[in-house]
């Protein structure tokens, strides 16, 4: 056997340990999440290490629990939830009609400071965050929207626009401008091209922003404690999680399950979208 068969037999079968050890890593610890969102916390206290639970003794209580409202016993997730998903869809649809053409003009407009607009927007994200919290806090106290689903989607909007500029700034600059050119012949506008041509061809990235977007406006923590925390009405599904794993009182089943409701909405959500990305791609090479 020569020695290029030998290294292709045993880098094929390395590269295939790889990705089964990979995938193990990654999904095993979701796997035992899930797991124990549907055990009884008997089993559990009997049965701490065990790693496969036949069927018949899983239970939806633990979910029921976690989702019923604190009025009827429960820890109010189904609401937590629904704050969560106005935040982020809000904020996911502002940031897109902000940025698309904000992005087109500096992908495509000369004007004086164009590069240096282009900069500006990334090194927003060189500061941390922490340093804004703050005045953010005094300023939206002094507006009465601090204790607010609206004052905390302007604080993710003004977070997630620059970078949504820059993502979709850099994928527009790769579209032919000949296209452009073409159809400014034949008379087109800026805007119909912008919204006939430019967003069609573009929506793969659109798509990934968008997702992007919303994963950080459903994730986020930090500004979701400092502005909500006094009014639990208003929780949102990483604040409302937060508070369980701090609950001495709360059962880790309990704290499973929010953690499945914080994780599986994105996880559904990016399967949905990885076919529009793809037929995004596909309509975007025929059209180009």
């Amino acid at each position: 056997m020569s020695r290029l068969a030998v290294e292709n037999r045993v880098f094929g079968t390395a590269r295939w340990v790889v990705i089964v050890v990979l995938v193990i890593v990654t999904l095993f610890p979701f796997y035992y999440m899930v797991e124990l969102s549907f055990v009884p916390i008997q089993d559990l206290l009997l049965n701490p290490d065990r790693l496969w639970v036949p069927i018949q003794d899983f239970t939806l209580t633990t979910y029921q629990n976690v989702l019923k409202s604190t009025a009827d016993g429960g820890q109010g997730f189904a609401g937590f939830m629904l704050n969560s998903a106005i935040v982020a869809v809000s904020t996911a649809i502002i940031t897109l009609v902000v940025a698309i053409p904000a992005s087109y003009a500096v992908a495509r407009l000369k004007f004086f400071g164009q590069r240096q607009v282009s900069t500006l927007f990334l090194a927003v994200y060189l500061f941390p965050v922490i340093i804004i919290a703050i005045p953010l806090f005094v300023g939206f106290s002094a507006l009465g929207i601090r204790e607010s689903l609206l004052g905390l989607t302007i604080v993710y909007i003004a977070q997630t626009i620059p970078v949504s500029v820059h993502m979709l700034r850099s994928y527009l600059k790769t579209i032919p401008v000949s296209i452009e050119e073409a159809a400014m012949m034949d008379g087109a506008s800026r805007t119909r091209i912008l919204t006939q041509i430019t967003i069609p061809l573009a929506m793969p990235t659109i798509v990934s922003t968008g997702l992007y977007v919303f994963m950080i406006a459903w994730n986020e923590f930090l500004f979701a404690l400092l502005f909500l925390t006094g009014d639990r009405n208003l929780w949102t599904v990483s604040l409302g999680l937060s508070q369980l794993a701090g609950g001495l009182e709360v059962s880790k089943t309990v704290l499973m399950a929010g953690s499945v409701l914080l994780t599986v909405p994105i996880i559904v959500l990016y399967g949905l979208t990885e076919r529009a990305l793809t037929e995004g791609l596909t309509s975007g090479a025929e059209k180009g």
